[in-house]
């Protein structure tokens, strides 16, 4: 008998909600919505009340839905912001009392395993090494995998909103991305992984990889199907971020296949993108549309 689950992956910068029939697998529905939840974010209050009230409206919005698809089971997480807030607890204590969402905070390895479970999903070619990175609003993980299993992961500070607010502009971001990719190199070798992990297949997920193909693409309207195993060169890239960097936010959004709320994140985002290319020797880099939403309900 077919049975309605759904997942929630509450990141950073987006709420994200997937509804689905198991057995046979069938999307019934998928809503995200820019929240910023690290937005305003300190060391000494953690998350702010602004982006607190952003994130509860949106989850009682999915709470609702999840009711009117008369859901059986649920998985909702929480991954960098509130997992790094020092009040991430008293925050998963409102969303349960005010929407009956019951939040679990993931780790870094958590996060990527769920994420290399939703990318392997639509994978056109898995019998290989894949080193997938994952930029998210606080955090961006990168996953060696072989054959679809993990066999090293870290999870970095280097998520577009941290890199966005914390920074004062674009050379103090690259520094950052730069010296946390230069330590993430050197755990490689100490590991006698970092020559692997440059020959392996780099795949992108999460909203800079995804927007970064609808750019390419000149997408009007998203299409999940057309960016999923898209596969975009380096200097592809470059002409993207060169374009980009003069621009205002407004101006950004008048660009195809940039979603309105991502006209500020995107340049750090890329910068994420282009030093992961750089620092390793990546000539290309391929696109998932799934990631750790699609590996959560694969696994409710």
């Amino acid at each position: 008998m077919t049975e309605t689950v759904a997942a929630i992956d509450l990141g950073t910068n987006t709420a994200r909600l997937l509804i689905a029939d198991r057995d046979p697998y069938s999307q019934i529905l998928l809503k995200r919505i820019i929240t910023r939840l690290g937005g305003g974010f300190t060391r000494e209050r953690g998350l702010s009340e602004e982006a607190q009230l952003r994130s509860v409206t949106a989850l009682r919005q999915f709470a609702e839905d999840i009711s009117r698809h008369g859901v059986a089971r649920l998985r909702a997480v929480a991954t960098s912001a509130v997992r790094d807030a020092r009040n991430g607890q008293e925050f998963v204590a409102r969303v349960l009392a005010e929407t009956g969402i019951a939040l679990e905070v993931i780790d870094g390895t958590q996060e990527a395993n769920l994420t290399l479970s939703g990318v392997a999903s639509i994978l056109d070619e898995t019998h290989c090494d894949l080193a997938v990175f994952d930029v998210g609003g606080g955090s961006t993980e990168y996953t060696l995998a072989a054959d679809v299993q993990p066999i090293f992961s870290r999870s970095l500070p280097i998520g577009v909103v941290r890199l966005t607010e914390g920074k004062a502009g674009v050379a103090e971001m690259e520094d950052k991305i730069r010296r946390e990719l230069t330590i993430l190199k050197q755990e490689l070798a100490g590991e006698g992984l970092a020559e692997r992990f440059g020959k392996a297949t780099l795949l992108g997920t999460a909203g800079t990889a995804t927007t970064l193909a609808a750019i390419d693409l000149g997408m009007e309207d998203y299409d999940y199907k057309r960016v999923n195993n898209h596969t975009m060169p380096l200097a592809a890239v470059e002409e993207i971020f060169q374009r980009l960097l003069p621009l205002t936010p407004a101006e950004r959004l008048l660009v195809k296949g940039l979603e309105p709320g991502r006209e500020d994140l995107i340049i750090a985002g890329t910068l994420v993108v282009l030093t992961t290319m750089r620092l390793f020797g990546f000539t290309t880099f391929k696109v998932s549309d799934s990631g750790l939403l699609e590996g959560l309900i694969l696994g409710v």
